[in-house]
């Protein structure tokens, strides 16, 4: 029998699969890290302890590893101050349908509703950021409510929480831990016949169809690919569902929303019937508004984007397996090809722009940078991308294969999450390249990682893309008509910090210096980070521009101009005239 409820944890968490716990250690949570320890480690039966310099980027971390193994994964604080920086991390995780443990450790149980010394109250604290979040007030408890939450997290994809006093931790167990019959998988839900038989029906009678898939189609990818080649209808996708939809995809059209490119906007439009599969797409005035069947298995998101005609709430895989013998095969591809067209013209206009013979210009374009690095980046590298800017990047200029994985904050929006999920990632997939696409201000937040990284030995690759500017709010501004106001700061010599702290690091400044740069910063052996200065004048430019965007954009320059920055507005029109869509 397990000594204390801390062992007890541990060893249920060991027998559940659990190898590592992220977290940073601390009063309340000391007899669960000293359960840890005496474990002995994963390679001994135990659990690893991995280190961090935020409880945010434990929970970054342990989102990232669940990610990419699909598998639970557990991030720890302490209370109080480690749990509400524990929250951020917790709430992407949980928003990204990751399934990951969370350990809250609590106060005293005596003193808890006292007001004591850095009390929290960490129900209320976690409910909005997880299926399932429960107080273990007794040791008698530990047994059941561990099962409970880790069959909540893995069984409805999120997070789940145990709160977890640290007198009680340390109390005697009162059974061993077990995990018999523990669910470990999500449950896959059958459409009904009569769903499947009116979907054909509205099929059959739609003479151009568009599909539009999201981060849902991960298991359903070739049944997917198969409903488009016996309908001749064009896939787009969004951000996280590039990954899984875009490479040898003889149908892809690209992505729509801000970060778009390619012909999907238009595909939506103008097609009669719009199938949004397995994604929750939440910019609806992207979306057409109307002829949208929509299947989910969260019956929840159903609608809740867009006006449906019929919602299926079902596993993708399995109503498509029961929908594609209903369908005849269709000749038709003028619908389809136009759309091709059109993505062949967006891509060779925008996606090239800048990585021909201008991305010799000073300073550097970020789309070159992003350019070389998926050029030389390995077949199977992981890429974690941070919130703002540097999702335009990776959205139009990364290369999916199959065996590439792309991993951001792509429904929380948090900033700084590219470096502590890079560090996740490193550990759930040790012999694979693992970059991180870090922009300056998210780098910033949580820079402290960058000592993470090194206190590990992690091989992990941050490329910062320096501009030293928060680009997307920079955007942002403009669209709505303003200048710029507080999104840029003095040049930070990032490469400087990164060498102080033991990492390789070499600063870029001169584009002709960039290839070789990029080379040797990838080939190095352990952590490394890359500083390139960017422009700040590179801005995305959707796929699909409103006439209030136009206007604001507009609007925002002629009060640069009167603001006496006409120098600024020349340059910044000089290097964007040529992503500009016709």
């Amino acid at each position: 029998m397990s000594r204390t409820v801390a062992d007890q944890l541990v060893a249920f968490l060991v027998g559940a699969g659990v190898r590592r716990v992220y977290g940073l250690v601390g009063d309340s949570l000391n007899a669960f890290s000293d359960a840890v320890r005496r474990s002995g480690g994963a390679a001994n039966g135990g659990l690893d302890w991995i280190h961090v310099h935020n409880e945010e980027a434990a929970a970054f971390a342990a989102s990232a590893n669940a990610q990419l193994t699909g598998d639970l994964a557990v991030c720890a604080g302490s209370c109080g101050p480690g749990n509400t920086h524990l929250i951020q991390g917790v709430m992407d995780a949980h928003r990204s349908g990751a399934p990951v443990l969370v350990l809250a450790s609590h106060i005293a149980s005596r003193q808890i509703g006292s007001g004591f010394f850095q009390e929290t109250k960490p129900e209320a604290l976690f409910a909005q950021a997880s299926h399932y979040c429960e107080t273990v007030a007794h040791p008698d408890q530990m047994a059941r409510l561990a099962r409970l939450a880790v069959q909540n997290a893995v069984g409805k994809r999120g997070a789940a929480v145990l709160v977890l006093p640290g007198d009680v931790l340390a109390e005697k167990a009162t059974e061993p831990a077990r995990t018999e019959a523990l669910v470990t998988t999500a449950p896959r839900s059958v459409p009904s016949d009569v769903d499947v038989r009116e979907l054909a029906e509205r099929i059959g009678k739609a003479e151009k169809i568009a599909i539009f898939g999201g981060i849902g189609c991960a298991d359903a990818r070739s049944e997917v690919l198969e409903l488009a080649a016996r309908l001749q209808a064009p896939i787009g996708h969004t951000l996280r569902g590039k990954e899984i939809l875009h490479w040898d995809n003889p149908y892809d059209v690209g992505m729509t929303g801000l970060l778009g490119y390619g012909a999907c906007y238009h595909a939506l439009h103008e097609a009669d019937l719009v199938l949004l599969l397995g994604t929750d797409f939440p910019y609806d005035e992207f979306l057409p508004g109307a002829r949208t069947v929509q299947i989910d298995r969260d019956p929840a998101r159903l609608g809740r984007r867009t006006p449906l005609v019929q919602g299926i709430a079902a596993d993708l895989g399995l109503t498509l397996a029961a929908l594609l013998p209903l369908l005849p095969q269709r000749t038709d591809r003028r619908f389809l090809d136009d759309a091709l067209r059109r993505t062949d013209h967006a891509l060779r206009h925008a996606i090239e722009a800048y990585t021909g013979a201008h991305h010799q210009r000073t300073p550097i374009h970020p789309e070159y940078l992003a350019r070389l690095i998926d050029r030389a980046a390995d077949d199977d590298a992981i890429f974690t991308v941070d919130t703002g800017m540097c999702c335009t990047w990776a959205a139009r200029y990364l290369t999916p294969n199959g065996r590439r994985r792309i991993l951001g904050s792509f429904v929380h929006g948090s900033m700084a999450n590219a470096l502590p999920m890079a560090i996740g990632a490193q550990y759930a997939a040790p012999d694979r390249q693992v970059i991180s696409f870090s922009g300056d201000g998210g780098l910033a937040m949580l820079l402290g990682e960058l000592l993470t990284v090194r206190r590990h030995h992690l091989p992990v690759k941050t490329v910062v893309f320096n501009n030293s500017s928060l680009g997307m709010v920079r955007l942002e501004m403009m669209v709505a008509g303003d200048p710029p106001f507080e999104t840029d700061h003095e040049p930070v010599d990032y490469a400087a910090i990164a060498a102080g702290a033991g990492l390789f690091a070499a600063r870029v400044t001169d584009p002709a210096d960039l290839p070789n740069a990029v080379e040797r910063f990838l080939a190095y052996d352990g952590p490394a980070l890359l500083d390139v200065v960017t422009t700040a004048d590179a801005l995305e430019v959707p796929s699909h521009v409103t006439a209030a965007e136009a206007r604001g954009f507009a609007l925002s320059l002629g009060k640069t101009v009167l603001g006496g920055g006409i120098g600024a507005a020349v340059e910044l029109a000089r290097q964007n005239i040529r992503n500009i869509p016709h």
